[in-house]
């Protein structure tokens, strides 16, 4: 289990959720605005306080590093378990995680302090067990492995079963793209291109085209394009202005440019498919 980002009120939100704390693996952090970040000094803590053993992981711009070590030193200086930070270079796209189902690399934004996106890809799966075949044809169970690997399956009359009568193709592997407080960059699109699930930041309606310009932000509009030149099957958006009561407004610009595009709220649970 992964956090993108952690501001004030994640905990109360991971309670609301029935989210385990101990599940936590690592966290991603973007850039250092409070909105992003502030709830990452309370989560280390509540973590030691609740006993944690296992050690944390936080991806975060380099530029956060000696901060977060002074709090630690001076607020979390006596639990049992480590946090591992991991500087990360914003300007860069780079595999800064990987284990043997996904990898994360970095996406470089451009926002008023350095800040990057995050790209989860799920790795290659293998073809899925016909059990049908595998029954009819009485083959063992250690076969399987060989199977699912590419291998045909040899009878004992000598009959070559060929592997794509036992097997049916693997499920396509998903990619889940977050990009986050950024001006539009039309380039992003070829960063992003074909993922299954793309979050962009969509701070502003149509009416303030200037404003996302003038603070680095882009509108519900540009993320749409972004979308549709990079050909994602799903597009959500948010970090909405509070200026906006109808975030629908947002919504619907959005899908004027990219149909498939849902609005991001709290405790939303959206299957990267």
């Amino acid at each position: 289990m992964f956090m993108i980002d952690c501001g004030e009120g994640t905990q109360l939100q991971l309670r609301r959720s029935s989210i385990p704390f101990t599940g936590l693996r690592a966290v991603f952090i973007s850039h250092p605005h409070g909105d992003h970040c502030f709830g990452l000094l309370g989560l280390i803590s509540t973590f030691g306080l609740l006993g944690r053993i296992r050690p944390l992981s936080v991806y975060a711009p380099a530029e956060m590093e000696e901060l977060l070590k002074k709090e630690l030193d001076y607020y979390c200086n006596s639990y049992d378990y480590e946090v591992e930070f991991h500087p990360v270079d914003t300007t860069q796209e780079k595999v800064i995680y990987e284990d043997r189902s996904l990898t994360v690399e970095t996406i470089p934004l451009q926002h008023r302090v350095p800040c990057c996106g995050y790209l989860f890809r799920e790795k290659p799966l293998q073809p899925h067990i016909r059990r049908e075949m595998i029954d009819f044809y009485n083959i063992p169970l250690s076969q399987i492995n060989n199977i699912k690997a590419g291998a045909d399956y040899t009878l004992p009359d000598g009959t070559v079963v060929p592997n794509d009568k036992l097997t049916r193709p693997a499920d396509e592997p998903r990619s889940y793209a977050y990009c986050s407080d950024t001006k539009y960059m039309p380039e992003l699109a070829q960063k992003v291109k074909g993922v299954t699930l793309l979050y962009h930041e969509s701070t502003y309606a149509d009416d303030k085209t200037d404003g996302a310009t003038k603070y680095f932000h882009s509108t519900a509009r540009q993320a749409a394009t972004v979308a549709r030149d990079a050909e994602v099957k799903k597009l959500m958006i948010g970090h909405f202005s509070s200026r906006y009561s109808d975030e629908n407004l947002l919504l619907n610009q959005a899908k004027e440019v990219f149909p498939n595009t849902i609005l991001a709220d709290e405790q939303k649970i959206v299957e990267v498919e």
